[in-house]
Parts: C-alpha cells; sequence; structure tokens
C-alpha cells in the first residue's frame, strides 16, 4: 500500500509540475506577442528554456547525490517558481530569457527526481502498470497546460503567479508521502558518442524530432497569430498537435515491432512533410481545417523521438540502455535548443509558412540519410520492444529498460 501511495504522490507532483511548465511556453509567446517582442525574441525565449533543460539534465542527478531525493526536487521546484514570477518583475525579453533557463532547469531536474524515484521503486510485479500511469499523467498534463493558455491572459501578473503555485503546489505530493526515499542513484555518464557508435539513423531522428517539437510548441504560437486565430483557438490548435502525437503511439509502436524500424522511420518522415504542406494550405482553411492540420502534424511527427531511440536501442546490449537514453537525450537537447530561435528567425524573414517549411526540409533530410544508412548494415535479428520514450530526462533509460526487454 505505502508502494502505491507513494506512486500517486509521484504522478500527482508530475501532473502539476506539467500544468505550471508546460503551460510557460505558449503563455511567454503570446505574452511576448502583446509586448511587441519581436519573432526572433519569442524564438529565444524557446531555446533559452532548453538551455536550462539541458542543465537540469546534467546537474540533477549530482544534485541528488548531494542532498537527496526531496531536497533536489525542493530547489528545483523553487529556481521553477522564481523563473515564473520572475516574468511579472520586467518586460525585458532578454531577462525573460534569463528566466526561462531558471524553469528549463526546473523541469529537467524535477523529472530527474521523479523517475529516479520511480526507477528505485518499481518491482518487475508493478512496473508495467507504474509505467503506463506515468504515461498517461505526463501526456494528459501535457494535453491539459497548452489548454491553459485559453483562459490565461497574456502579459499578467494573475497568469504568471498561477502558473508559480501551480509549480509550488508540485512540491506537496512528494515531500509529504510517508515513503521512505529511496538511495541516490549513480548518475548516467554522458557519451553521446555512444549513441552515433550505436544508430547515426536514431542521432539524426532525435534532431529532426527536436526540430519539429520544440519548433512547434515554443514558436507555434506566432503561427497561430499569424494566420488568424484568436487567443483560445491558438490553445487548442497547440493541444491538436499532443492528442494527434499521443493516438500516434500505439499503431506506431505495432508498426515499428513489425516491419523494419527505418522503413518505418522513412515513410514517417514522408508523411511529416505532407503534414508539413498540409498544415500550410490549411491556413485559408477556417479554424477546423487549421486544427485538424496541426493534429496530422502531431501525428506525423511526435513519435520520431520514441521510434528512433528503439531503432538505437536494437544495436546496444543491456548494460548500455541506460546511457544510450542519456546520449539520445543529450543530442534532441542540442536540437531543442537551436531550433525555436532557427525557425523565430525564418518565420520574421519569410512569413509564418517558414515554420513549416524548416520542419519539413528536416525530414526531407532525415530521408535521404535513413535511405543510405540502409544500404550499411542490415537489420538486427533480435530487437527491443517499442515503448513510448518522455522526453524529459537523462535518467529516463532506468525506467525503459526492463520495458524494452520485454520484462514488465
Amino acid at each position: 500500500m505505502r508502494t502505491i501511495i507513494s506512486f500517486a504522490a509521484l504522478f500527482l507532483s508530475v501532473i502539476l509540475l506539467q500544468l505550471s511548465t508546460g503551460g510557460v511556453g505558449p503563455l511567454d509567446a503570446i505574452s511576448g506577442i502583446t509586448l511587441n517582442f519581436t519573432t526572433e525574441q519569442i524564438g529565444l525565449l524557446g531555446s533559452a528554456h532548453f538551455i536550462g533543460f539541458f542543465i537540469g539534465c546534467w546537474w540533477a542527478p549530482r544534485l541528488m547525490g548531494s542532498v537527496g531525493h526531496s531536497r533536489a526536487f525542493a530547489v528545483c521546484t523553487a529556481l521553477g517558481a522564481m523563473g515564473l514570477i520572475g516574468h511579472t518583475l520586467t518586460e525585458n525579453p532578454y531577462v525573460w530569457a534569463a528566466l526561462r533557463i531558471a524553469s528549463g532547469t526546473c523541469v529537467a531536474g524535477c523529472y530527474t527526481v521523479i523517475e529516479a524515484w520511480l526507477n528505485a521503486k518499481v518491482t518487475n510485479e508493478t512496473r508495467g502498470r507504474a509505467m503506463g500511469t506515468y504515461r498517461i499523467a505526463d501526456l494528459g498534463a501535457s494535453l491539459s497546460a497548452q489548454l491553459i493558455i485559453a483562459v490565461l491572459p497574456p502579459a499578467s501578473y494573475v497568469s504568471y503567479n498561477l502558473l508559480a503555485i501551480l509549480c509550488c503546489a508540485s512540491l506537496l505530493p512528494l515531500t509529504l508521502t510517508r515513503a521512505s526515499q529511496p538511495q541516490t542513484p549513480s548518475a548516467p555518464r554522458l557519451r553521446p558518442k555512444l549513441a552515433w557508435a550505436c544508430s547515426p539513423l536514431a542521432v539524426a531522428g532525435v534532431i529532426v524530432s527536436a526540430l519539429s517539437s520544440a519548433s512547434f510548441r515554443m514558436v507555434g504560437p506566432v503561427y497561430g497569430q499569424e494566420v488568424g486565430l484568436s487567443l483560445d483557438q491558438i490553445a487548442f490548435f497547440l493541444a491538436s498537435f499532443v492528442l494527434g502525437g499521443a493516438l500516434a503511439q500505439y499503431p506506431l509502436g505495432w508498426l515499428a515491432d513489425k516491419y523494419d524500424r527505418r522503413w518505418v522511420l522513412i515513410w514517417l518522415s514522408a508523411a511529416a512533410v505532407l503534414s508539413c504542406g498540409v498544415t500550410m494550405a490549411a491556413s485559408g482553411a477556417g479554424t477546423l481545417g487549421v486544427m485538424l492540420a496541426a493534429g496530422f502534424f502531431g501525428l506525423t511527427t511526435f513519435p520520431i523521438f520514441s521510434l528512433s531511440s528503439a531503432h538505437a536501442n536494437d544495436f546496444a546490449t543491456t548494460e548500455q540502455r541506460v546511457e544510450l537514453s542519456a546520449a539520445l537525450m543529450f543530442w534532441y537537447a542540442l536540437g531543442a535548443i537551436a531550433s525555436p530561435y532557427v525557425s523565430s528567425t525564418l518565420i520574421e524573414q519569410f512569413g509564418p509558412g517558414a515554420l513549416f517549411a524548416f520542419v519539413a526540409v528536416g525530414h526531407l533530410g532525415l530521408i535521404g540519410f535513413g535511405l543510405a544508412r540502409m544500404r550499411s548494415r542490415p537489420t538486427p535479428d533480435a530487437r527491443t520492444n517499442y515503448v513510448y520514450a518522455p522526453r524529459t530526462s537523462f535518467t529516463i533509460g532506468g525506467l525503459l529498460k526492463r520495458s524494452r526487454e520485454g520484462k514488465e
């Protein structure tokens, strides 16, 4: 019973954290538009978030080793709350960018603590149910976070303080649980070359995944505003992307386990290029057309990270899986740092359609690279299970390791 209660506390902390930190990205973009920030400055806010995310992924395991799980979670939550409240003190976009580094550090740090705690507490009997609930909590809260901007006025003291309250509230379930803290795990070594050694195509896939997801989630509100969507419509536009990605997980997992994953990745990227064209064409097709196009875009781009991760794990040994997960997250973070600023710059120069043209070019490159890689080596005889891989922390590999090997 204590284990079940401990899991419930962790999942509630995940939901509250995601509602807070997942809502600040679109709120910042809408607030930036209201305050007449340039499109490049709005893109800089998104890139700053992922700089903080990378810092948090690297720093949090070491912080846990120094002060323990609960205190590390409290430190990261405090950084997130300060970053949110700081938005109300100034309207300078570059100060906001520095504050977004703090909120990005909070996200990665808190998820590192939660996933390390989960990994230490689950057993063979509870792993499957725990991971299933964790995935639902993460995706459900992420979807809800996109909808928050429909009811939060932009550039408002109330809006940022409400998100800060949610961030602080995520402290309560985890710190009040009576379950004992687990032993602090050793931090996974960060070996980016390991991912390239296992699968260059997987590295390219996670970078393109970052290019798609980070650009859309951080700069998508600018696109929505440019094509005439209202504030509440932009919220549903972003939520449609997340919903499409969530719906794609099961059918893509079935395909990835049944067929050569390189062909699945290539055809999925081809569908992503098509979805970019459909989204640009739907800009004049009315609100419903824009929403459906966003869902199609999420359906074709969101699963690419999990598919690339599964392909890389096919070439890794059991002992390498945790470090491989951290390495793939490293490459994802690099792509996510660069892509919001690049896409916003392109929108500034060429108009809103440049966002999806940029993503389409990335996927065309992935198709070409995938076809080239298919000539280099055959598909492995033994393959791991496809699993939905959250892009949350360097420690997620520990939770997914046994799931990939069919040992839930």
